[in-house]
């Protein structure tokens, strides 16, 4: 898992990073998003041992990044945004090369290469020159090596920049199979709709300092004050506005289309099952009716940022 608690990172004068303490859990996908100087950088960069915090902890898979960086960097993979590669390396050199690098034996090499490489989808770009590489498949490469050491935690910092369709699909099917794995993943991005397609948990950052932290959908429901119910009515319309009208947890409804209402719900699921039985017994039939997974974009905007980055 990732541990950080009371982060700081000074520059000079300038604090980056103020108190920043989160979680991420085994099997857990977290979010980390913030605008232009968030602090997400120095964030990740204190992580990775890459500079030296003014105070916090920092653990990895059980690992003290400050007292043991060798060893914590063992479990530790990252990708970051924009990685220098070596143009005049094929694809399988690359890999083969960090591969001998993290001492797996040359006899095992080939067979975890073809894997990796099958993986993010460049299983034909085998023997290709990486100058050739289209910065997508710069980055699915980057992903492969990334993997080769099997780390328990990855870090990705904009993984999906300039990949293709095709390629933001086998992306998220990567970080699926990683977190059923019972990595800890966390991810920064910009692209927030992307994000949410995989992500269990999101770390908002403004100004250095974690604004919320949590699984998505409580995030959600703190940030906007409840969930969002969507409920498909095929008949009894007005009933429906009736029984909804006098309950006390439900907010205004907000008609969608010709049959789908939504509105902010604050019970819990208890209640929720409530709802529906009396909405069935006041014969109001109803082909669907769920909470509506509110959007990280909605979310971010709601807690003040203006600017994703």
């Amino acid at each position: 898992m990732i541990r950080v608690k009371d982060l700081r990172v000074d520059y000079d004068d300038f604090c980056a990073v103020r108190d920043l303490s989160f979680e991420v859990a085994p099997g857990e996908v977290c979010g980390l998003i913030g605008p232009n100087g968030a602090g997400k950088t120095s964030t990740m960069r204190a992580m990775l041992g890459l500079l030296e915090p003014t105070y916090g902890e920092i653990i990895m898979a059980g690992v003290d990044m400050r007292d043991h960086p060798r060893d914590a960097n063992k479990v530790v993979g990252f990708m970051p945004d924009f990685p220098p590669m070596y143009d005049d390396l094929m694809c399988w050199e690359f890999l083969d090369l960090f591969a001998a690098s993290y001492g797996i034996p040359r006899s095992r090499r080939p067979a975890a290469i073809e894997r990796l490489m099958d993986v993010v989808g460049l299983e034909s770009k085998h023997d290709a020159f990486i100058v050739e590489l289209s910065r997508g498949m710069r980055q699915r490469l980057m992903l492969a090596k990334t993997l080769i050491p099997d780390p328990q935690v990855l870090i990705l910092d904009e993984p999906a920049s300039g990949v293709d369709p095709q390629g933001r699909i086998d992306l998220k099917n990567v970080i699926k199979a990683q977190s059923a794995a019972g990595k800890s993943v966390l991810i920064s991005s910009h692209i927030l709709t992307e994000m949410q397609e995989f992500c269990t948990s999101v770390a908002i950052m403004q100004k250095g300092q974690m604004i919320v932290h949590g699984r998505i959908d409580e995030v959600s429901a703190r940030v906007m004050g409840g969930t969002v119910f969507a409920v498909e009515v095929l008949e009894g319309h007005e009933v429906f506005h009736n029984v909804l009208g006098g309950n006390t947890k439900a907010g205004p409804v907000e008609r969608k289309n010709e049959l789908i209402f939504e509105f902010r719900w604050t019970g819990d699921q208890r209640d929720a099952s409530e709802l529906l039985q009396a909405l069935i017994q006041a014969e109001v039939r109803i082909s669907a009716f769920g909470p509506k997974r509110e959007g990280l974009e909605d979310v971010f905007l709601k807690v003040g940022a203006r600017e994703v980055s």
